[in-house]
């Protein structure tokens, strides 16, 4: 078993991790404190092919493996959660449904400019009743002729503000429960009766928006159908297998990040005649914050590499989610605990890790239901 990235991987990684030293964690509280998408960052991720790591090259992705799309998530991840958010939805929830589902006229018209950054991509499932039963939707497709036409209500969309498509999941066969959903493509910009009608301001990751949108008598012509009426269940779970791996790249991100704020402070830091990190309970405390991550970092490979072999990843996709997101959380709180007053402060990143971790344990599956998954592929 071999625990060495290959060169290529190294190289990607090393140069997204430069960019994000460079041009990102300078304003990344600055971003967070404006609340607003930061287009120009992903224009030059565009110009590094960055948007579509994961996406063949015949539709203007750079071509690589899901391991090298979990590297640049977490590099993304370390200095800037919300960045990483809006990322990992355009890739693993906006653009890859296209690429598995989608027809080649499809691929061409919807995919490619999203693999290329020209636009950002969304996934819209949730809805405002849902919570974590997804699959109880009440946004409808009716068929009339030979156009599509959607009403409902989809709630906590990622980049649905500034997308150029929408994955949206309703209801084509009421009679059939997961049989009966099915997903569409909405262009925001030109279908009418689509509108945003809420950006929330949240705890954190303020910098990707998180949206209302509603459906009122949206019209769409059959070709907007991803795949076959009533496989639109299926997609999700396909999807999230590997959108799970990109939340745990990004939660492993956060703990990095959150890790090395607090090993490069407590290092400097004196009290009672010696840097903090010489006392036992800081030193402890750095120790399992490194041990957490490191783990993360483990799992979430281990769930990427078996993705790109074609295992199917349902368990091991969501034991790195479950246990990268809560290594977030534990280590970014330590980390506002070691740097103490200064921890709870804007001055400092700590506390933005911490306040963008908590997101982890609840999209893409909360916690709870990462166990109730992983108690299923258990037997029990």
């Amino acid at each position: 078993m071999d625990f060495e990235l290959p060169a290529e991987h190294r190289m990607i990684r090393d140069t997204v991790r430069e960019f994000c030293e460079e041009e990102i964690a300078p304003v990344a509280q600055e971003l967070e404190d404006d609340h607003e998408f930061p287009a120009d960052i992903f224009a030059q991720l565009a110009d590094l092919d960055m948007m579509g790591v994961p996406v063949s090259e015949e539709y203007g992705g750079l071509g690589g493996d899901q391991l090298m799309y979990a590297l640049v998530t977490e590099e993304l991840g370390r200095v800037s959660g919300g960045i990483g958010l809006s990322y990992a939805a355009h890739v693993s929830l906006g653009s890859k449904p296209i690429e598995a589902f989608g027809t080649e006229e499809q691929k061409e018209r919807w995919l490619t400019p999203l693999a290329t950054g020209e636009e950002m991509g969304a996934w819209a499932l949730t809805e405002p009743g849902s919570g974590s039963d997804a699959s109880d939707m009440d946004t409808m497709a009716v068929k009339e002729g030979d156009e599509y036409v959607l009403n409902g209500t989809k709630q906590f969309i990622t980049n649905a503000s500034v997308a150029g498509s929408v994955l949206v999941k309703a209801v084509t066969d009421p009679g059939e429960g997961y049989d009966g959903i099915s997903t569409f493509i909405v262009d925001p910009k030109n279908d009418d009766g689509f509108e945003v009608t809420t950006v929330w301001d949240k705890m954190g990751l303020n910098c990707s928006p998180t949206c209302e949108i509603a459906l009122d008598d949206v019209r769409l012509p059959e070709d907007r159908l991803l795949g076959e009426e009533g496989e639109g269940w299926k997609q999700t779970m396909k999807t999230l297998d590997g959108g799970r791996i990109s939340i745990a790249a990004l939660s492993t991100g956060l703990a990095q990040g959150a890790y090395s704020a607090a090993h490069d402070y407590a290092k400097e830091r004196e009290q009672f005649g010696k840097p903090i990190a010489k006392h036992d309970a800081i030193r402890d405390k750095l120790v399992d914050m490194y041990r957490k991550t490191e783990r993360a970092r483990l799992l979430t490979h281990k769930a990427a590499c078996r993705y790109d072999a074609g295992n199917r990843v349902s368990t091991e996709s969501a034991l790195a989610k479950l246990d990268a997101s809560e290594a977030a959380r534990e280590v970014a709180e330590d980390a506002v605990q070691v740097l103490g007053g200064y921890g709870y402060t804007e001055d400092f990143a700590p506390q933005r890790f911490y306040r963008d971790a908590k997101l982890m344990e609840i999209g893409e599956g909360t916690s709870e239901i990462q166990h109730l998954v992983l108690g299923r592929q258990l037997g029990l």
